[in-house]
Parts: structure tokens; sequence; C-alpha cells
């Protein structure tokens, strides 16, 4: 059985924005950047718990609506001077289908050390 999951068309990410997708036990928010990179950060910032879906995404970062909090999509890390992180999920995109995944297994361990922040 996958463990990816299909969460929208391609298209449907507006390029420089965000979609949320909502899960029993996680709210993540998807980005589209301007390069049409995906990536996918729990949607809430690390400082205040902020709404990440609703910043502005510039590069491979987006900027949380509410303190101004810089965060890198690709790996969930605050950019300096703020610390902290949020946790990331795997993406991918097939035949204009963008994929999330969210198993929990070995090689989320990057990502644990964030899951305890955010």
């Amino acid at each position: 059985m996958s463990d990816w999951i299909a969460i929208a068309k391609f298209d449907d990410l507006p390029r420089l924005g965000a979609r949320v997708v909502q899960f029993d036990t996680v709210r993540v928010a998807v980005f589209r950047t301007s390069t049409d990179e995906v990536f996918a950060v729990k949607d809430a910032c690390p400082h205040r718990g902020g709404p990440l879906s609703q910043g502005i995404v510039h590069g491979q970062s987006v900027t949380c609506p509410l303190h101004n909090w810089r965060i890198d999509l690709a790996t969930g890390e605050a950019v300096q001077p703020d610390q902290g992180c949020v946790r990331t999920f795997e993406t991918k995109v097939e035949a204009g289908q963008v994929y999330l995944r969210l198993a929990d297994t070995a090689e989320e361990t990057a990502s644990v050390a964030c899951a305890a922040h955010g």
C-alpha cells in the first residue's frame, strides 16, 4: 500500500502561494514557488503558531504573516536570527498531480526535532 496521498492538481496550486490540506492530526500548507517547486510544511509558525499558508513566498522560503519570521520551506528551519523549526513533508509531482507523504517512518528522522517545536 502506498503512503503517498494525492492532494491537489499541480495547476491548482497558485504560483508563490499555498493551499491547505487538513488531516486528522495535522494541518499542512502546500506551497508552489516561482520556479514551480512544491514544498509542504505544518501550517503553524514555530514562533507563535501563525498560519504559514497565509504568508508571502519568496525563493524557497515563506514569511509568517504575524511576526515576519522567515521559514525555509525545504528544511523547515527558521532563518537567522530567528530560531526554531516546523515539520516538513515530502512532496512529489507526477502527471500533473501533487502527492504528499505523511507516513511515520524512520525516514522522518530529520523532521522529528521539528515536530517537537512545531
